[in-house]
């Protein structure tokens, strides 16, 4: 086995791990400073500063390496400068060709190294927009409404106002799930647990287990590398664990390594799960709030990157009901029953539609699980064609759907219906706009998908597609 430790003193957040703690533990010793004070003035003396400095990176290294690796069963090999290739590829192919059992090889790098922008602000280039490259400078997201991230912050801080047990977990994300602002607020409550996902599941469900309240805030992909925890250590027992699902659908400049695909499906099948997605910024409040008051079960509630819609915010926030959806808009003939923020494209599909003389009603499913039987049951009944839209790929939303209406015969009397979801890829980087344009999921594809179902001609679809463009 061969380990590589690429050490380039980076986190996105400050460090909370035990490994990092005992590292700057090591080299804030008295014994460590007295001899590095004492090789500093000989340095000083015979000039030789730089190097000396360099002597001191690498004798830092040897010593964690003696202390630490080689106790743990590995041969420790570095630090390595990992910008000279020359140094280091010979090393990779020596341990390579080696037999000496586990090995760690140390190497040293800079992120950003060679382009001093990035070099000088590490921590701006983990997720790349558009930038000059030659000043640096990335391309600024215009001014507008609060992200859903704030937004769901936001509305945790006055939940944790009202009740003491309300506490946030956070697995190395702080400032991306917004609990930066949670903890800034309550410090005593706001747990960071380092990049373990599935401790923070564990943990939470031992929080919960105890009475509390804990919300564990986690990016969707994030997330799947706590499904076991979620099956066994909350699911199985009931816990009421809250799971706050950042990147929801596509999220831009991050690609498709944090795309949020796939967590209605691997939720969605577990049992007693209650699981909801935000269709804009008052809902995800109102889902927040509907978490909190869930005592009984564990539950999950997930809302993409970026901005919010600008919807007015009340100074009320109620709790929704659980498994109730809502009608949007009142039609006859075509129905689009959108679960997340395709709600706003399907309204958009809806219009067109209707000026072309198809009645069109629009629901917000706001439950993946529980669904609302009723309401999905009412639209088959009552329109020749249902549409599902999601934010997430195939076997999830639309999949619940299709087996409650094969469940109950409603598929029976010659309902058409149409899944949408995302596509069976993985879609490389761009604008969200761009990514859902190639996903098929924008306000042309669902009127174009109902057309088609109601068994018009192409022109009809260019027609609508024509007429959202001018608009």
């Amino acid at each position: 086995l061969i380990v590589i430790l690429n050490d380039n003193d980076m986190s996105i957040a400050p460090p909370v791990g035990a490994m990092s703690h005992y590292f700057a533990r090591l080299v804030s010793s008295k014994s460590y400073r007295s001899l590095r004070k004492l090789g500093k003035g000989v340095a000083k003396a015979l000039h030789v500063e730089e190097a000396a400095r360099r002597a001191e990176e690498y004798m830092r290294g040897m010593a964690m390496g003696g202390t630490l690796f080689e106790e743990m069963g590995f041969r420790y090999v570095g630090p390595i400068d990992g910008h000279d290739l020359d140094q280091l590829v010979p090393v990779l192919r020596n341990v390579r060709d080696g037999d000496n059992g586990p090995v760690l090889v140390h190497v040293v790098t800079q992120k950003g190294k060679g382009y001093a922008p990035a070099e000088a602000a590490d921590d701006k280039y983990h997720g790349v927009a558009k930038f000059n490259v030659v000043t640096g400078e990335q391309q600024k997201s215009k001014g507008g409404p609060p992200s859903y991230t704030k937004v769901f912050a936001q509305q945790l801080i006055r939940e944790a106002e009202k009740d003491d047990s309300v506490v946030a977990i956070t697995a190395a994300m702080p400032g991306g799930t917004g609990l930066d602002l949670f903890g800034e607020r309550f410090p005593e409550r706001m747990f960071d647990v380092g990049i373990a996902e599935q401790h923070a599941v564990t943990f939470a469900a031992g929080l919960a287990a105890d009475g509390m309240k804990p919300f564990a805030a986690i990016y969707s992909t994030f997330l799947q590398r706590g499904y076991d925890q979620v099956v066994h250590d909350v699911a199985i027992q009931n816990l009421p664990v809250r799971f706050a699902i950042d990147r929801a659908g596509l999220v831009g400049a991050d690609g498709c390594t944090h795309a949020g695909s796939f967590d209605v499906g691997y939720l969605g099948q577990l049992p007693g799960m209650v699981l909801m997605a935000a269709a804009d910024e008052v809902e995800l409040s109102r889902m927040v709030a509907t978490a909190t008051q869930i005592d009984d079960r564990p539950s999950a509630f997930r809302y993409p990157r970026g901005n919010g819609t600008g919807i007015e915010m009340p100074d009320v926030i109620e709790p929704l009901e659980i498994g109730k959806g809502r009608i949007v808009r009142e039609g006859s003939r075509i129905a689009i029953l959108s679960l997340g923020t395709r709600l706003g494209e399907s309204l958009k599909a809806a219009d067109a539609l209707a000026a072309q003389g198809f009645s069109t009603t629009v629901a917000d499913a706001r439950f993946a699980k529980p669904l609302d039987e009723d309401l999905i049951l009412r639209l088959a009944r009552e329109h020749e064609v249902l549409i599902t839209v999601e934010e997430g790929a195939r076997g999830g939303f639309g999949a619940f759907v299709l087996h409650l209406l094969a469940e109950k015969g409603a598929l029976d009397r010659g309902l058409k219906i149409r899944t949408m979801t995302l596509p069976d890829v993985f879609q490389d980087q761009d604008t969200p706009f761009n990514m859902y344009e190639e996903a098929g999921l924008n306000a042309r594809h669902i009127a174009a998908r109902a057309l088609e179902a109601m068994g018009q001609d192409e022109a009809a679809a260019e027609r609508i597609a024509a007429a959202l463009a001018a608009s």
